[in-house]
């Protein structure tokens, strides 16, 4: 009979030693990855999740799988990527409410102080925006017009604890102002409610009713972010109306599950900027009230713990809770 040469026989038994640990060295990413957004399909943060997975799947060389887990104000979502595998397979959108709000006023599921931080993607400033029937042509006049009738003006938010109830609770606070908060079952009512005149006033995101400020149908007061908003240009910041304490913006970013390798966490949050510096990608975000900004994993957790610093305080000061 023949026989195999010892050599060969030896390398082919090395060959099978190693198979395994060749396997596990496989770079990262080896599958599709799975993004959980922690909201319905077709919200801005569903859309800003659409608009960014092509673009990063294409430099991680993986289908990057949108799936929607909403519910509990997002807390639902942010729960199922805190706990998932590892593995670097799973990350999920970080939003606001979920980390830096209701946490303040109810037990969440998830430790908020082990949760893994990879990158911003977008600041959404909040726009301070009127029912055009509403004589007030600037946040000053509203702010005076208020305070004239105290009690009589209505706002809406997206629910309790929300950013945009935060935010009408932030002007409260620096303004001195009685208006009366409606909260509704997401953004969208409260816009529609806005709209038919139910409330006059509506503190939200700029994506919320982007297309309604341009066309005329509501009217923009001021933005209330550092800067002015490409989006807007001709609406002034709350700072520039003479209001600089009223600063709200809604940052959105990724994030992994508890103990997924850092390396894997430093590569995503690479592609993430490197998606994100593109110009088309960029003017897409814009045009729908987003303002794309990257950050390192520690940039973004310093980012996160401050603002939740931040609405804390307003939430005690304004004694907030979810009823």
């Amino acid at each position: 009979m023949h026989k195999a040469p010892a050599l060969t026989v030896a390398a082919i038994l090395m060959g099978a030693a190693l198979l395994p640990a060749a396997q596990a060295a496989q770079p990262w990413p080896s599958q599709p990855i799975r993004m959980i957004v922690p909201y319905p399909p077709g919200g801005s943060v569903d859309n800003l999740a659409r608009l960014l997975a092509p673009a990063l799947g294409q430099r991680l060389g993986q289908t990057i799988v949108i799936e929607n887990k909403a519910g509990a104000s997002g807390t639902i979502g942010v729960d199922a990527t805190v706990r998932a595998t590892p593995d670097g397979s799973t990350f999920g959108f970080g939003v606001p409410g979920a980390i830096t709000g209701l946490p303040h006023v109810m037990k969440v599921p998830y430790d908020v102080g082990s949760i893994q931080y990879v990158s911003l993607v977008a600041r959404i400033p909040q726009v301070i925006m009127v029912n055009p029937a509403l004589p007030d042509t600037t946040l000053a006049a509203f702010v005076n017009d208020a305070k004239q009738h105290p009690g009589k003006i209505n706002y809406g938010s997206a629910g309790n604890v929300t950013t945009p109830h935060l935010g009408g609770e932030l002007l409260k606070q620096q303004t001195g102002i009685d208006i009366m908060h409606v909260p509704y079952k997401g953004a969208a009512p409260a816009v529609t409610a806005l709209l038919s005149n139910e409330v006059q006033m509506f503190p939200g995101d700029a994506s919320a009713a982007l297309g309604f400020i341009k066309a005329g149908k509501l009217r923009a007061l001021a933005v209330a972010s550092p800067e002015r908003f490409e989006g807007l240009p001709d609406v002034p910041t709350t700072r520039e109306a003479g209001f600089p304490g009223v600063i709200v913006e809604s940052n959105y970013g990724i994030i992994a599950p508890t103990g997924t390798p850092r390396d894997i966490v430093d590569k995503m949050a690479d592609a993430i900027a490197q998606s994100l510096a593109d110009p088309v990608l960029r003017k897409k975000m814009i045009d729908q009230g987003a303002i794309p900004a990257a950050t390192t994993p520690d940039q973004y957790r310093t980012l996160m713990e401050t603002e939740s610093k931040k609405w804390g305080e307003v939430i005690r000061r304004g004694k907030l809770g979810l009823e």
